[in-house]
């Protein structure tokens, strides 16, 4: 199996975390704000050039006011 970076999926599970960030009417800088960094920390994830952990993704997830699951879902990976 090749890294699921390189894969369809984690490629829309970013499109699904850019398009969650925007839906909830948030910048990047105002979302780095929150995580305790700079737009760039969202700009590096949510273009895949930073790998997102799960712990990140939860921290995300609770910032857009949507549950894992339901991101998950969206994204088809659940």
């Amino acid at each position: 199996m090749k890294k699921s970076r390189y894969t369809q999926k984690y490629a829309k599970l970013l499109i699904a975390l850019r398009d969650a960030r925007k839906e909830a009417g948030l910048t990047q800088a105002v979302v780095g704000k929150k995580f305790g960094a700079h737009a760039s920390f969202v700009s590096k994830c949510e273009s895949g050039e930073r790998r997102i952990d799960v712990v990140e993704l939860a921290e995300f997830c609770r910032i857009y006011g949507i549950t894992v699951s339901d991101f998950l879902t969206i994204v088809g990976l659940e």
